[in-house]
């Protein structure tokens, strides 16, 4: 009974980070673009899902990100030597990332810049290439993939895992850290946003002419107003929308390649979660700072206030000993 206890606080991390794991492979699934005759995913929010389950649980949830990333290859390949591999990878990257982000003492709110900068720079772009790179290899090694796609099939690997960090990992983060019931002081203003993105982005998204700059005021408008959980939502359904557009060749993607489609879909999606991360972060730093501020100059004014208010009572006491203690003077 007691090492049941003592080894449940582990099992159910595990557990629900596996079933989210999969789960968030089958969502990824459901658009592809085919490279060099392999199907990558453009978004692989399996990738945001394990960091952030590191981020939050710590490394006991490891096995939880093995046994979904096995569902998951088994989810889309038969079983075979390069299973163990691409298993692997898809463990050692987010692990690396972790120790990392660890190491550079990354906080999960966000709330500075230099978190913002260390998931970019360090889990998302750094980190992922163990991943893509061990998974290219992998087809590489088991006859899948021909020596000459082995960089396209690489660099969009390496790309779909880094945007499910940079537009997956953030807005759990931000659902992780958000206070429940939420605040609706400012309800009216996310309604309104909600339903500007939500005619915006289609248009931008489908429309012929190239209007995905369209987007970019609506991630500055919830940057401003509500910070990392608004921006990394706008920013992920955007990207979703886009997505969509790209693997079925609509909108802005007509008559592109495959692997035109690929880079233009991720040099958006990369300078929009970009935007949308590092500017969250400098606008919520900037606040943090101010409340410190305000706060410092309040203590301040309450001890100055307390030390006249001790001031003026021992100036009181003084007069009194003055004046109690003179004599009358004699005729």
């Amino acid at each position: 009974m007691v090492g049941t206890q003592e080894l449940r606080p582990q099992v159910v991390p595990a557990l629900t980070v596996a079933v989210c794991y999969y789960a968030g492979a089958r969502l990824g699934l459901l658009r592809q673009i085919v490279v060099e005759n392999v199907a990558v995913m453009p978004i692989w929010p399996p990738t945001g899902v394990a960091m952030a389950a590191l981020l939050i649980f710590g490394l006991q949830c490891w096995p939880g990100i093995a046994v979904g990333a096995l569902l998951a290859f088994l989810a889309i390949n038969e079983p075979g030597p390069e299973m163990l591999g691409t298993v692997a990878g898809n463990l050692v990257a987010p692990v690396c990332a972790y120790l990392m982000l660890r190491r550079v003492g990354f906080r999960t709110d966000l709330s500075r810049l230099r978190d913002g900068l260390a998931l970019v720079f360090l889990a998302a772009l750094l980190a992922m290439v163990v991943s893509a790179v061990a998974g290219t290899l992998m087809l590489l090694t088991t006859d899948r993939l021909a020596a000459s796609g082995f960089w396209p099939v690489c660099l969009a690997w390496w790309v779909g895992d880094a945007m499910g960090v940079l537009l997956v990992t953030p807005v759990l983060l931000s659902l992780y850290h958000a206070r429940w019931p939420p605040r609706l002081g400012r309800w009216k203003e996310a309604v309104a946003l909600a339903l500007v993105a939500c005619c915006v982005v289609p248009l931008a998204a489908y429309s012929f002419m190239s209007l995905l700059f369209l987007v970019h005021p609506l991630l500055i408008w919830s940057a401003l107003r509500f910070q990392v959980a608004g921006s990394t939502l706008c920013a992920l359904f955007t990207s979703v929308l886009v997505t969509i557009t790209a693997a079925d060749h609509v909108g802005s993607f007509v008559g592109l390649t495959p692997v035109e489609v690929v880079l233009k879909l991720q040099a958006f999606n990369g300078t929009m979660a970009l935007t949308a991360l590092l500017l969250s972060a400098v606008i919520t730093e900037q606040q943090h700072t101010r409340r410190s501020v305000e706060q410092a100059c309040q203590e301040l004014a309450e001890v100055l206030e307390h030390l006249t208010m001790g001031d003026s009572v021992t100036g009181r006491r003084t007069s009194a000993q003055d004046i109690g203690g003179r004599r009358p003077e004699g005729r």
